[in-house]
């Protein structure tokens, strides 16, 4: 008994040393590349050759499946191969193997690529006549943003996928594959060199990036819904409730963007929805070009007469007139502002207050004396407002008394 247990574990112990010596095997066979097989350089070879010298088949190949490196009878041109001393000069110990050749997953067409007059081996290759290996090279395949130089919505060569993929299952690029790309592309987008548009658009982005189809009760000004990370789906979509998108303080900016890039705010917002949670109003009164926002409906926002300081409004104004840009006209044609700001009679000191204090005082010849369509007319309107008016009158009068 003793003795068939002893077999029995040998066995098994052999087995696994089998098993292991096979792995090996198959490890070496997977990891060797053509620097275990033969010692070479490029950049040596440059300045004897050039690329078509020892690659002699690429010219006229019309598939990757085509074997490009260079065979015995190329080298032959330049080397004494039938001198067995020399066999150390370029090969690796006694391993006379053919050159290792990878394996595409890549339609290419050498010929026709090379038949454009604008197009060279460095055009695709680059780098390879600094370094000795083809693997030692930063590009020694081009990247996608190369082959864009040609394949793009504005040229003749297609840049679909299909063109040169043999397969666009699970297509993506490298840097996609990281764990952390979701919680990260939005800062590799910002990138002043992203590349995104070489196959995305705002299309694609809407998959995910849409605010119009978010859960109501989410989205909301303080609490916005949106994709980040793939962990907690809401409802098994892409969809995260996550607590900024936007700058800290875009809810006191967002309005010069709105008014400026209404189309783009429009991808991820529904004004009929989003917008009116704030920019809510009561008796149905709107602003010029968009809804009320909250701050106007304040009681005291708006003071009238000479001395009231016209209320919030006018302290706002002065705080940040950019604010009050990215909804109104704030050069006199928006219909808001000029129902109280607009001097009609020529009379001073009747009309509210919209100069900073001493604006007359810098001694300057203002347009107005020599231009009808000077920006001050937008607001003083009286009879002798123009160009050559009569001295002391109305508007003239302000200055000319």
């Amino acid at each position: 008994m003793k003795i068939k247990i002893f077999y029995a574990a040998l066995s098994v112990i052999l087995i696994c040393f089998i098993t292991i010596a096979a792995f090996s095997a198959n490890g070496d066979e997977e990891t060797k590349s053509n620097k275990d097989i033969i010692k070479f350089s490029h950049a040596v070879h440059k300045d004897v050759t050039d690329c078509a010298g020892c690659h002699t088949k690429a010219s006229e190949s019309t598939s990757l499946k085509d074997r490009l490196l260079p065979e015995k009878s190329v080298c032959a041109t330049c080397h004494d191969v039938n001198d067995d001393k020399q066999c150390s000069m370029c090969h690796i110990g006694e391993n006379y193997q053919p050159l290792i050749s990878k394996k595409s997953e890549l339609f290419f067409n050498h010929k026709a690529h090379l038949g454009n007059p604008d197009v060279t081996c460095q055009s695709c290759h680059k780098g390879l006549s600094d370094v000795a290996y083809s693997v030692e090279a930063k590009e020694a395949h081009p990247s996608m943003a190369v082959c864009y130089t040609c394949h793009n919505t504005n040229s003749v060569a297609s840049n679909e996928c299909k063109t040169c993929h043999t397969s666009t299952v699970n297509l993506l690029p490298q840097n996609h594959k990281g764990v952390s790309f979701l919680k990260t592309h939005k800062f590799k987008s910002n990138e002043p060199n992203a590349e995104c548009q070489m196959c995305h658009d705002n299309s694609f982005c809407e998959s995910c990036h849409v605010g119009t189809t978010m859960i109501t009760e989410n989205n909301s000004s303080r609490n916005f819904v949106a994709p980040y990370s793939p962990h907690n789906f809401v409802d098994n979509t892409k969809q995260q409730n996550i607590n900024r998108i936007h700058d800290l303080n875009f809810r006191f900016t967002h309005g010069i963007e709105a008014k400026g890039k209404s189309s783009e705010c429009q991808t991820c917002h529904q004004t009929e929805s989003f917008c009116a949670e704030c920019h809510t109003t009561s008796g149905g009164d709107y602003a010029m070009e968009g809804m009320m926002p909250q701050s106007h409906r304040l009681p005291n926002f708006k003071t009238i007469g000479v001395g009231s300081g016209g209320g919030e409004h006018a302290i706002l104004a002065r705080r940040d007139i950019e604010a009050c840009a990215s909804c109104h006209d704030i050069q006199g044609g928006d219909a808001t502002c000029i129902l109280c700001h607009n001097d009609n009679d020529g009379i001073k000191g009747t009309n509210p207050k919209t100069h900073k204090a001493g604006f007359m005082k810098t001694g300057e010849r203002g347009d107005w004396h020599t231009d009808r369509n000077s920006v001050c007319y937008s607001c003083h309107t009286d009879a002798n407002a123009r160009p050559g008016g009569i001295h002391g009158v109305g508007f003239c009068g302000y200055c000319h008394k």
